[in-house]
């Protein structure tokens, strides 16, 4: 039996994103798959219906009927309530599988619901940090999207230029940018200020990013760094108390120099770690410029309002845009169209659905399986929460 392949528009607010572009339909319909978008799926990255059927994709009028034929379904948001039809997940079929950015540590409703439903799902927020997965990190690709697009923002709201310049009516000094937290969106939005002319520096707990952070022209902040804080996978891991206070008196004083502070530091299935004070933003320059990329998890900065810009009665600009990757849609459409199909392929077989939930990559991924939740973490969590 042709394995079906569906591919609805996203319904949530400002997501532009498509989670499979024509370029990948057109190779999954040359391996024998039948591949079907809901109209319309495309058009916030650029993609015409024409462009799909070009492809060998069938368009499909709506997403009922999209999810009636669907065996797999390739998501770039969460499931989520509908006006009309009432939840997605209760839309697609027993048996189907699921494969978006499920944030399930943070989601533990929607694992329930996606049980419940009798799905398969894999999420792509949890893709392990091995060599074998890198084509399948959506993560990084999204996060190298929101670095670059966070550095234009805060350029674009700064009243002053980023490079250096010698003029006939005098010399410009370079904005000073400061990056917190060097995983991809951190050394992303350092690349960016570079190329832009900024004088950057980056502040990491890990001490493994210092090499990194030069290596793009930035200066690497590593005062008074004690405790390495690399947890299993690359990820940073959460520091005790008194290293916390000791960074943010380091982070402070550079915070004050600083033209713009881009803060990016995240912790996997916890709150994001608080580095910017509300006395450190009362203490930034004038007109200066704070980009939040935590800001969906709680902000690194204690004042950033999750979906908004707002502005201090300083003249700060504080961003917490929880969506960059949605506002660059071409781009951060083709990469995770990448990581989906990448993933996908580990799934399937001579055109059959045949995974080997053994592989580590599938075992991190898979989520719930025909109405069971099998990621040990996220059951691990489940019985913490009954215990209590």
């Amino acid at each position: 039996m042709t394995l079906k392949i569906a591919v609805p528009k996203e319904i949530t607010h400002d997501e532009n994103r498509v989670a499979l572009v024509p370029r990948d339909a057109e190779r999954l319909t040359r391996s024998g798959m039948e591949v079907f978008v809901e109209s319309g799926a495309g058009l916030g990255a650029d993609y015409t219906d024409g462009d799909y059927e070009k492809a060998g994709a069938t368009v499909v009028p709506n997403a009922s009927d999209l999810y009636g034929v669907a065996d797999v379904i390739l998501k770039v948001q969460k499931p989520t309530e509908t006006e009309a039809s009432g939840h997605e997940s209760e839309m697609m079929r027993q048996g189907a599988v699921l494969i978006a950015l499920l944030d399930p540590l943070r989601n533990p409703s929607l694992v329930s619901r996606l049980a419940d439903c009798k799905l398969t799902s894999f999420s792509m927020d949890m893709v392990p940090r091995i060599t074998r997965s890198q084509e399948m990190d959506a993560l990084s690709s999204q996060s190298t999207v929101a670095g670059y697009k966070a550095v234009l923002m805060a350029a674009n709201r700064l009243g002053r230029m980023m490079p250096m310049m010698v003029t006939a009516a005098g010399s410009i000094i370079p904005a000073k940018v400061l990056v917190l937290g060097a995983g991809v969106a951190g050394l992303q939005a350092i690349a960016t200020a570079r190329r832009l002319g900024a004088v950057v520096k980056g502040f990491d707990v890990r001490a493994a990013a210092k090499e990194q952070v030069e290596s793009l022209g930035a200066e690497f902040i590593d005062e008074h760094l004690q405790e390495d804080a690399e947890a299993e996978g690359g990820y940073a891991r959460e520091l005790s108390g008194d290293q916390q206070e000791r960074n943010r008196q380091v982070i402070h004083r550079h915070v004050q120099e600083s033209d713009i502070v881009i803060t990016t530091a995240l912790i996997p299935g916890r709150p994001a770690p608080l580095l910017v004070t509300k006395e450190m933003v009362g203490d930034m320059k004038q007109g200066a410029v704070l980009v939040d990329l935590a800001a969906e998890t709680g902000g690194n900065c204690e004042l950033t309002e999750p979906g908004e810009i707002v502005q201090t009665d300083k003249g700060v600009s504080l961003i917490g845009l929880t969506n960059l990757p949605a506002t660059v849609p071409v781009h951060a459409s083709e990469m995770y169209s990448r990581n989906i199909s990448k993933l996908l392929g580990l799934m399937v077989q001579d055109n059959q659905w045949s995974p080997d939930y053994e592989d580590e990559i599938l075992d991190a991924t898979c989520i719930t399986r025909e109405g069971e939740i099998v990621h040990s973490r996220i059951k691990e969590q489940f019985r913490d929460q009954a215990a209590t």
